[in-house]
């Protein structure tokens, strides 16, 4: 799925909604009618549309605004892998 989720074993209402996020990635412009009746005609709501529409936003927002402002991210693999792991099992500490 993650290197070409339109043939991933997956609904084909989420491939209509990953493609307008991967859309939005490149800008917001690029995200055009024929994916949003993409995303209808395989049964996306018009909440889920919008819900796809603004996380994949935010979350290109929230890079440009990381990489504003110079941070670093580790480059080692097994981290994510752990702290994934250990998200999982654990949830988030309080």
């Amino acid at each position: 799925m993650k290197t070409n989720f339109e043939i991933a074993d997956i609904l084909e209402k989420l491939k209509s909604l990953l493609a307008i996020a991967g859309k939005m990635h490149q800008g917001g412009e690029q995200a055009i009618n024929e994916d949003i009746l993409r995303a209808r005609q395989e049964g996306g709501t018009d909440n889920e549309i919008h819900d796809t529409d603004l996380i994949a936003a935010a979350f290109c927002m929230y890079k440009r605004h990381v990489d504003g402002l110079a941070t670093w991210a580790p480059t080692d693999a097994d981290l994510y892998r752990e702290n994934g792991r250990r998200l999982a099992e654990e949830g988030y500490a309080e």
